[in-house]
């Protein structure tokens, strides 16, 4: 069972860093479903303006030749104000008023007065002097003038000019700016009724309003909403990549826990080893330490392989698991090799058998969290069914195979035994006629010539030549050598 726990922690390390890989990326396709709706509205509130326009400015003439403009400004700001909060995620904040009152636009409780006028030669401001002539209390009751973003560009620059820099550097024969455009700007603000603080630019220049402008403006906006949109895509998936801190989690929670799990049952096997938990010595602990630090540093190492496995190759996180499971197991194997302590065979059979044991229960733990959908439990509970039926299956047919290879052994030494009895027997009969052989052999070529001729008769005789063709009588060497 001890094995089994020990799996079930590297399963439960590997779907917990799964779990967070996986929380990770719901994230991301949950924010990029998000800027889906987020595009739309802003991208709808820029066709919602280009229609306004059309339909109630455009199409009724309003404000005529020389105060169209003004008109489309309004709604053209209110479009592209709410669409560049709306790309980013927030909600709407500027409201057309359209009832030719002291307010033309609501931002968000601000009442504001737009004033996009050229003539005169004033960049608005005589427009303003003249609200506020009407409307005393705008400015104190928190209402802001908005002007054309390039006029307020200029009343900024000569507002913040000096004197001396604005007669040398300013025009006096009325071509570009000029010091008599200066000298109104620093008039305007000398009298006190309105601050710096009370005008804002607005998003659009003066000419980017006209009646031949707008439909160009409001279709480049709807380009650069998209352009945010997609550099927002961008910092979501950087954001959403594996990232270092995220990783030294991984790694020390599988560290923590591997080396947690190794000093419990480090303790628990000194205990049941006799000895008492209080009676533990130095030398114990000393033990207990080693065997804690060495899980630490295996859970260590697997936290960062399952992580780096999980989140850079097409690899699920049991699988990447065992592969580290198999990798350590493997290592442990070849170093008995190394020393000596097992054959090349039953290195290479041990290796198959851990590399099996991993692989089973890398897919006990897939289909338990397929079948039970809870972080970290379905891996668990999968693995320990699985990993006990494979536990059960394998003793099983482990005694079948011992049963019949014990079978085939004794089959073979009764054989080997019979084997050997017959080689002896066969020695036996190859020495004596081995030795009559020679026997023989040396009395064919004895220097004694009729021992030679007698042992060459015995010879022949006994290689098996026919008796009538040997020359055993003087008669048949005479016929045979004289003819």
């Amino acid at each position: 069972m001890s094995d089994v726990a020990s799996s079930n922690q590297q399963q439960a390390v590997a779907a917990w860093i799964g779990h967070l890989n996986q929380l990770r990326l719901d994230t991301l396709l949950s924010r990029l479903a998000a800027r889906d709706e987020h595009l739309g509205d802003a991208l709808s509130s820029i066709d919602s303006a280009i229609r306004k326009i059309d339909l109630e400015v455009v199409s009724r003439n309003r404000g005529g030749v020389k105060g169209m403009h003004g008109f489309i400004a309004e709604v053209a700001e209110v479009g592209i104000g709410n669409a560049r909060r709306l790309v980013v995620g927030d909600g709407s904040a500027y409201e057309w008023v359209n009832d030719n009152g002291p307010v033309d636009l609501l931002r968000e409780g601000i009442e504001i007065q737009q004033k996009f006028v050229a003539a005169g030669g004033r960049l608005g401001l005589g427009a303003i002097t003249d609200h506020l002539t009407r409307y005393p209390d705008f400015v104190e009751n928190g209402g802001r003038y908005q002007i054309p973003r390039d006029h307020y560009e200029v009343i900024r620059d000569l507002r913040a000019m000096s004197a001396e820099d604005a007669g040398t550097l300013l025009s006096r024969t009325g071509e570009g700016l000029s010091f008599r455009d200066w000298s109104r700007v620093q008039a305007f603000f000398d009298t006190g009724d309105v601050d710096f603080g009370s005008l804002e630019p607005s998003r659009l220049d003066y000419d980017q309003v006209q009646r031949g402008a707008f439909g160009e403006t409001l279709e480049t906006e709807k380009e650069a909403l998209q352009s945010t949109d997609e550099n927002i895509r961008d910092d979501l998936r950087n954001d959403s990549r594996p990232g270092l801190q995220e990783g030294l989690q991984a790694t020390l929670l599988s560290a923590a826990v591997e080396g947690g799990a190794a000093l419990v049952m480090a303790i628990v096997q000194k205990v049941r080893g006799g000895t008492k938990l209080r009676d533990l010595t130095s030398d114990d602990w000393t033990d207990v330490a080693g065997t804690a630090g060495h899980g630490f540093v295996k859970g260590g190492v697997r936290g960062v392989t399952i992580y780096s496995l999980t989140n850079f190759t097409a690899t699920s996180a049991a699988v990447a698991s065992s592969v580290v499971t198999s990798a350590f197991s493997i290592a442990q194997q070849a170093s008995k090799l190394r020393r000596g302590e097992m054959t090349e065979m039953e290195f290479i059979e041990n290796a198959e058998l851990v590399c099996l044991d991993a692989a089973v229960s890398a897919l006990s733990s897939l289909v338990g969290q397929a079948f039970i959908p809870v972080p970290v439990l379905g891996a668990v509970i999968g693995n320990t069914v699985g990993t006990v039926m494979y536990q059960a299956t394998r003793a099983s047919l482990s005694r079948r195979e011992r049963d019949l290879i014990e079978g085939y052994l004794s089959i073979q030494r009764e054989l080997d035994d019979e084997l050997a009895a017959e080689y002896d027997q066969l020695i036996e009969k190859l020495n004596v006629s081995m030795s009559d052989y020679l026997e023989v052999l040396e009395r064919a070529f004895s220097p004694d010539v009729v021992v030679a001729a007698l042992g060459s008769v015995e010879l022949a005789m006994k290689m098996g030549v026919d008796e009538a063709e040997v020359l055993d009588t003087e008669e048949k060497a005479l016929t045979f050598f004289l003819g």
